[in-house]
């Protein structure tokens, strides 16, 4: 569940049809996708699909200035029990000779008595957020790790970071440590500690004393090898919990495709909208006798076009981000069932050995004992964790589904409103000039 208390500004009025990728692509040397290592962070957007880096657009603008949110985020309204606050704001855009990137700033109160200060002020890049990611899933393997917004650039465009763009992928960024520091688990690690606290030249000494990269590569070999000899011995719980994933995957994800389709629709509505009332406007003049009808019909398609924009924002701040968290998810899902299986094969292939006195005997039954702790372990963290995860998954499809029927019920009876209105008092003029044009 999301931790963000802090409420944006009014909503922008609107851009261009496509925004400004679009208007780029129409270019001639259109932007092309290219692929960069992670240090090259040209530009970062939530989804891989260029349809999300506008997706935002008629979201409102994060504050300017750079003590705005940590101010109007209302630490004393939170739960008594929490004991860390997170928030992400403030990016910069930072030009090098080799490189542009963008950075946030982390800011972090918190009572534990672990950490050395109340309160802490850091920044921090892109590829931090993914060091960190990396560091739980090597520590946690079978825990659910939050998602992060996909790494997205586009060559041509790098000198026009959208605010829009920007206020996506910090909302993104803030919601992933946030449900770091709610996670039972995960809340306790010393490398995300380190994130929250540490100075950018201590991160960069402290993420080199990590795994080499031939430990690494070993890592990688293992797995797919266990891939490759398969599961004898998985549990009925994890073959149900990956066949339930299969079918989630399916259904987010189209769930997910869908909704872009309809918002991008929604979008071509209102820019429409918007060149149709003033038409009737521009007729007003050559029309004396419907001068007030016509007036009346461009008045409410400007209250109509208002409610569009309105919906628009709902659609791009409440089910969006949710659904396409939850595509995020379920890729992360897979990934921790595949390295559960990977210890679980690990300990089939010693026990085969041991049955088939490939290896000394003693050696063996003590490796098989320690993998079977592991394997325990690995199997009751993910049972824990899924539970919570599901609950939280169904926590927040009930929340986003019942802020669209809102926002739809809203939409639907202002404009009903509006056409009600309009209808009723056209209808009582043209029965004042029947009235009129009976009397002799």
């Amino acid at each position: 569940m999301e931790a963000e208390s802090w409420v944006p500004g009014p909503p922008l009025s609107g851009s261009p049809p496509g925004g400004e990728g679009a208007a780029a692509a129409a270019q001639p040397g259109a932007p092309e996708e290219l692929t960069f290592d992670d240090d090259e962070e040209d530009l970062e957007v939530f989804s891989k699909d260029i349809s999300l880096t506008e997706a935002n657009s008629f979201s409102p603008l994060m504050p300017t200035s750079p003590s705005s949110m940590i101010n109007q985020y209302k630490f004393e309204d939170e739960p008594e029990l929490r004991d860390l606050f997170i928030i992400v704001d403030d990016p910069e855009s930072h030009i090098t000779a080799i490189e542009t990137f963008i950075t946030y700033r982390v800011v972090t109160k918190t009572s534990r008595g672990e950490f050395d200060s109340s309160e802490y002020e850091v920044r921090r890049r892109y590829q931090d957020f993914l060091w960190l990611k990396s560091r739980l899933e090597e520590a946690h393997p079978t825990l659910i790790i939050p998602p992060l917004p996909e790494k997205f650039i586009m060559k041509g465009i790098v000198e026009r970071f959208s605010d829009e763009f920007i206020e996506t992928r910090r909302k993104a960024l803030h919601k992933f440590l946030n449900r770091i520091a709610e996670h039972p688990t995960l809340t306790f690690n010393e490398d995300f500690k380190i994130f929250l606290t540490a100075q950018a030249w201590e991160l960069s000494s402290h993420k080199k004393q990590g795994p080499g990269l031939f430990s690494r590569m070993g890592q990688t070999v293992r797995a797919v090898a266990s891939s490759v000899r398969g599961v004898k011995n998985r549990p009925d719980m994890f073959t149900d919990i990956n066949d339930y994933m299969e079918t989630f995957t399916q259904k987010i994800n189209l769930l997910d495709k869908i909704s872009q389709r309809i918002y991008k629709e929604e979008k071509g509505y209102y820019y429409e909208l918007k060149e149709y009332g003033p038409i009737h406007t521009l007729w007003c003049a050559s029309e004396e006798e419907l001068v007030d009808s016509l007036k009346g019909i461009a008045s409410c398609i400007d209250k109509c076009c208002k409610a569009t924009e309105k919906r628009m924002a709902g659609l791009s701040e409440n089910l969006l981000p949710v659904l396409h968290e939850y595509v995020l998810y379920s890729e992360i899902l897979m990934g921790v069932l595949k390295r559960r299986d990977q210890i679980q094969a690990e300990l089939d292939s010693k026990v085969d050995a041991l049955s088939n006195k490939k290896a000394e005997k003693d050696q063996l039954t003590e490796e098989i004992g320690n993998l079977e702790d592991k394997v325990e372990c690995a199997n009751n963290a993910l049972k824990a964790d899924w539970d919570r995860w599901k609950q939280n998954m169904q926590h927040d499809m009930k929340t986003a589904f019942l802020n669209v029927a809102e926002n739809n019920m809203d939409y639907y009876e202002q404009c009903l409103a509006t056409w009600e209105s309009f209808l009723t008092s056209q209808t009582v003029d043209l029965h004042l000039e029947e009235d009129s044009e009976d009397r002799p």
